[in-house]
């Protein structure tokens, strides 16, 4: 399937944060129904090291998921890192793009990556969607998954959560709708207000470049979902959490150079990281100094990362090392 390249996706995906309004037609979704039978790992095969590719039948989306695994032995906590906006599917998971491998490969704590989850901000949709198909994907990570993990590799059922970009909402979310279960979580470089006009406009059209119909995943514009899965609408549930924040503001940082690993020296690339990257962050910057406000407001402690930069993995791999001193604690390492 031929796939957009990133700056145009981008470019798209930004297209409704410029936009003063959004005009959707949508059908009111139906409810969708969880496929019969039992969620259960399916296989486990060996990558060398620690490394474990698990698949897993999820019975509520009636398909196996594959995951990436980084398993250190018997009674260690876990934490799980959510893909950007295509899942892990066409740019690269977080096992492709960083060190997550190298850098967990002497930690005490099970690190799992859903190899999946293309524009399904990994929450459970109201409706199937034609082109994405069935998407149940809070079920199955707070529900389906950790029991399956517990039993098998011997968790201590302590566990964290991070994403970026997209995922930073549903890492949060993920914390927020299910208390108790997580006990750290991480939001990089993500636009995490759902349910204001200008956040409705911009899901719509961050999901549509992939031919998704956020309709299907939290109804028309004014559903109760909307609201229900907006984090800022419910930032108290976080008190307690080790809670890490990061965003860049869109100028060069310590990643913009022709010398970076991830430049290697390309004058093409060190571009579009500075337009198309730099134009994301600073609205992604302009989300995060309120969710910030608004910890701070409410007295919820959290660490926050506020830096120079643009919206790239080399920024990401830095908050993945940084937030662990934040979330190693928590989780009892």
């Amino acid at each position: 399937m031929y796939r957009l390249p990133r700056c145009l996706v981008s470019l798209l995906a930004l297209g409704a944060l410029l936009l003063p309004t959004a005009v959707v037609s949508v059908i009111f979704p139906a409810s969708a129904v969880a496929a019969p039978g039992d969620s259960t790992i399916l296989s486990v095969r060996p990558l060398g090291g620690r490394e474990l590719e698990v698949v897993v039948h999820s019975a509520a989306m009636n398909r196996p998921i594959t995951l990436w695994m980084s398993h250190p032995g018997a009674g260690a906590p876990t934490l799980y890192l959510l893909n950007a906006v295509d899942g892990g599917e066409d740019g690269g998971p977080w096992t492709r793009r960083t060190d997550v491998a190298q850098f967990f490969s002497n930690k005490h704590v099970n690190v799992v990556v859903p190899m999946s989850g293309r524009a399904s901000y990994y929450t459970d949709w109201l409706a199937d969607d034609p082109v994405l198909g069935r998407n149940q994907w809070e079920t199955f990570l707070s529900r389906e998954l950790p029991p399956l993990l517990a039993d098998r590799f011997q968790t201590t059922g302590r566990n964290a959560v991070a994403g970026l970009s997209m995922s930073a909402t549903s890492a949060l979310n993920l914390a927020i709708r299910s208390p108790g279960l997580y006990q750290a979580v991480g939001a990089f470089s993500g636009c995490t207000r759902t349910s204001d006009p200008m956040a409705v406009a911009t899901v719509f059209s961050q999901l549509g470049v992939f031919g998704a119909n956020a309709a299907n995943m939290w109804g028309p514009p004014g559903h109760p979902a909307w609201t229900d899965h907006d984090p800022m609408l419910h930032l108290d549930r976080l008190r307690g959490l080790a809670v890490y924040v990061s965003s860049g503001n869109g100028g060069p940082g310590v990643h913009e150079s022709l010398g970076a690993p991830d430049i290697n020296g390309n004058p093409i690339k060190l571009a579009d990281r500075m337009l198309v990257g730099g134009v994301m962050e600073t609205f992604v910057s302009g989300c995060t100094r309120p969710l910030v406000d608004s910890l701070a407001a409410q007295r919820i402690p959290a660490t926050v990362n506020l830096r120079q930069g643009t919206h790239a993995w080399a920024y990401w791999q830095d908050d993945l090392h940084q937030s662990w001193s934040v979330f190693a604690p928590a989780l009892g390492v």
